[in-house]
């Protein structure tokens, strides 16, 4: 078993960590979700994890950690590997990166991304966007994220997107709602994410039936978003994941919204066919573990 490797991967979240080794072919071999509680012990699970599926699986060759932010994924960066100005207490400023190569080796290959730019890494090498050098991917649900490949490259600048908290103009039936967001009220994860929905209509989005006009409403706000993305990034395919696109009924109400929005603006054949632009995750569930794994494989094609 000394001369076998495996990849390992973590998805880090606000409520658990779920980390996994994977053998070449990325089958996974064992797996084990860890409460997220403060950074030392949550990280110090995290690493007894991979210790012992050392000894038991093979040499562990790269770790690809798709981690809660906002966090800094720059590695020319003072503050790379680390987690940014978060709500989550005691997790600003962990260092994340810096934990796992004191006590899993300085040499260790390591990808470490947000869980949505690490899901569209993972989507485009397995899931719904095979094929697309320039993807989008947003999850909704207890938040709203997003991640973007550009010609094949996660993108990055100052730091990662924040696709989530685009501002949006509220739709004149719901002007009196304040938002969500304690950042920025009325943005796209105030107006449209999990909890916002339940805010508004003082039910779990779950419970609501298809005909709610909860449904009308939400379709209206991702399709405003997807809006913006669509002028600003011209990605050859958006997938949309996460817990509240659970009710696959509000696909086609989206991709028609979106058609109503966009006028004929950009006729091209990419927009045309909305049912292959507006897709389901292909990865729905574990898009963040998988895209840990992207991570990894990414981190040792670097080193080599």
């Amino acid at each position: 078993m000394e001369n076998k490797e495996i990849i390992g991967t973590i998805e880090g979240g606000g409520t658990k960590f779920i980390c996994a080794v994977a053998d070449e072919q990325n089958n996974i071999l064992r797996e084990i979700r860890i409460p997220t509680t403060l950074p030392q012990p949550t990280l110090a699970a995290c690493a007894d994890f991979f210790i012992l599926a050392q000894k038991d699986f093979g040499h562990l060759a790269a770790l690809g950690i798709a981690c809660f932010g906002p966090l800094d994924p720059r590695p020319e960066s003072p503050t790379y590997g680390q987690i940014l100005a978060t709500p989550k207490p005691g997790w600003e400023n962990a260092d994340v990166v810096g934990f796992f190569q004191a006590t899993l080796g300085a040499d260790l290959p390591i990808g470490f991304d947000t869980d949505v730019n690490a899901a569209v890494l993972a989507e485009s090498r397995w899931g719904a966007g095979q094929g697309n050098n320039n993807l989008v991917y947003l999850t909704i649900g207890t938040g709203i994220g997003g991640g973007a490949l550009v010609d094949g490259q996660l993108l990055h600048g100052y730091a990662h997107p924040e696709m989530g908290h685009m501002l949006l103009a509220q739709h004149p039936s719901d002007i009196h709602f304040p938002g969500n967001c304690p950042f920025h009220g009325t943005c796209l994860e105030g107006l449209a994410s999990g909890p916002a929905i339940e805010a508004r209509w003082q039910q779990k989005a779950a419970s609501l039936g298809p005909d709610h006009p909860a449904w009308q409403l939400e379709a209206h706000y991702l399709a405003l978003g997807l809006m913006n993305i669509c002028l600003i990034l011209a990605p050859e395919r958006i997938i949309l994941g996460g817990g509240v696109m659970n009710q696959s009924f509000l696909f086609p109400m989206i991709r028609s919204e979106l058609t109503h929005l966009l006028g004929n603006y950009l006729r091209l054949p990419q927009i045309a066919d909305m049912e292959s632009y507006v897709v389901p995750s292909g990865l729905s569930g574990i898009a963040g573990l998988y895209g840990g794994l992207a991570l990894a494989h990414q981190a040792l094609q670097k080193q080599q």
